[in-house]
């Protein structure tokens, strides 16, 4: 499917909660699109509302094939492939985590997104199942992104806005796992 990119509104209204509007066949032809659209792009989540279908239901899935001194300081791990239905998140503790976030909606641009470091993840999966766990390092990051997305909100939004860099830039100056240097040389604080 097309991804919709940042300037139609449809990424700005939020989403309305799913209730069974597409059925279970459409709702499982809906999310294995999503899914093939996702890993197409490629990404590591995508809202309904990324394809223009204002429902609360997004797709999320990384395989973390990142070096062992990426995984360490962002805690990126392996997460399943899941389908999220009327997910909301609240932060679990004070900590916060800042990193270069990226997104299909926003393509060719990154900047530094800080986030609470863990979030109580509440809704459903695509069956149904109650959603109520708690999410901790980059997997929480996506449950974030993704969930705001059907809120009507950008990773732009709360970015730093110094922190806004291209793809080419990101790709010569700021690669390092955290972005110690980015906030040195850029001017902007990290949590």
């Amino acid at each position: 499917m097309p991804i919709i990119e940042a300037g139609d509104p449809v990424l700005r209204r939020g989403a309305e909660p799913y209730d069974g509007q597409l059925g279970p066949a459409l709702l499982e032809r809906f999310v294995a699109a999503l899914r093939l659209t996702m890993r197409a792009a490629p990404g590591v989540g995508l809202a309904a509302v990324q394809v223009g279908v204002a429902l609360r239901i997004a797709v999320v899935e990384d395989p973390a094939p990142v070096p062992p001194e990426v995984r360490e300081a962002r805690g990126r791990v392996p997460l399943p492939f899941r389908v999220l239905v009327n997910p909301a998140y609240a932060p679990v503790g004070e900590a916060r985590a800042a990193f270069f976030e990226g997104c299909l909606s926003v393509p060719g641009w990154q900047a530094v997104v800080a986030r609470p470091a863990a979030v109580r993840l509440t809704g459903a999966d695509e069956h149904g199942r109650p959603l109520d766990e708690v999410v901790t390092g980059w997997p929480a990051r996506i449950v974030q992104h993704e969930t705001d997305h059907l809120d009507g909100t950008l990773y732009l939004d709360r970015a730093e806005p110094r922190s806004l860099s291209s793809a080419r830039a990101m790709a010569e100056r700021w690669t390092r796992p955290v972005p110690h240097d980015a906030a040195a040389e850029l001017g902007f604080d990290l949590p």
